[in-house]
């Protein structure tokens, strides 16, 4: 008789404890959700630049522009000059390669720029070619010259870089990256036009450069802004393209 009465009171306690157990879950709060990034003023502007130059018509139209001037100045700046002594210098990122789905994907996560995403991105081989360039480095090759791109992508992700650029149709005689953290680009400049960028390839008369940023020309900075003598090669030997993003230019005083 102990032993039943003992094993009814040890059920009673088992199903108080189990009913304890449910009341206090069903009045337990839910769990927090994931926190979503704040957008700040700043990460909304960087947001309607990226989408600008995705999807504007506007976009569209200045790089083509920029393009086919480029290509309408080539005959006369190699009039007399032999088949493959001569060179157009263009940078890679914003202005052959369009980078942006990198850059939206990070701004709709409201994350700044990494170093292992960006190489990430770089080694999917995804980014399209910006309207124009295809076309254009068809026409130097056309005319007998050769298409060297020079960009500050790091010197290991220069394989997947010359990858990209053949996947969209950009025939690239030369690459060069940025070997270690050396971001100035005159001396690579100077390796194209004296003959050191790649064996088997001779000393290069460089006739035009094209870029997004400043520091893509040769000898100039963003200190420029302030020297309009500074632009004397513009739209001659000098093209520029639109870049709201980022570049050298996020450095410079407010006015």
């Amino acid at each position: 008789m102990r032993t039943r009465l003992t094993q009814r009171s040890m059920r009673r306690v088992v199903d108080a404890a189990l009913g304890l157990a449910m009341a206090a879950c069903s009045h337990a709060p839910a769990p927090a959700p994931a926190p979503v990034p704040v957008a700040t003023s700043a990460t909304v502007v960087k947001r309607n630049d990226i989408i600008w130059f995705r999807a504007s018509a506007e976009y569209r139209g200045i790089t083509r522009e920029v393009y086919r001037s480029a290509a309408e100045h080539l005959p006369d700046l190699v009039k007399g000059l032999a088949p493959e002594s001569w060179a157009v210098i263009l940078d890679a990122d914003e202005t052959v390669l369009d980078n942006t789905l990198s850059e939206r994907r990070d701004a709709d996560r409201g994350l700044t720029f990494s170093e292992t995403r960006w190489a990430a991105w770089v080694r999917e081989l995804a980014a399209p070619a910006i309207p124009g360039a295809v076309e254009f480095t068809r026409r130097v090759h056309e005319l007998g010259g050769r298409v060297a791109i020079v960009s500050n992508r790091a010197d290991s992700l220069c394989a997947p870089t010359r990858e990209n650029l053949a996947k969209v149709g950009v025939v690239a005689d030369i690459v060069l990256c940025q070997v270690g953290r050396v971001s100035d680009k005159n001396p690579r400049f100077r390796q194209v036009q004296d003959g050191t960028a790649m064996r088997g390839v001779p000393s290069l008369r460089v006739v035009e450069w094209i870029g997004d940023n400043i520091q893509d020309f040769p000898a100039l900075t963003q200190a420029t802004r302030n020297d309009p003598a500074g632009y004397g090669d513009f739209g001659v030997r000098f093209f520029l393209l639109p870049n709201p993003i980022y570049g050298s230019w996020e450095h410079n005083p407010e006015p």
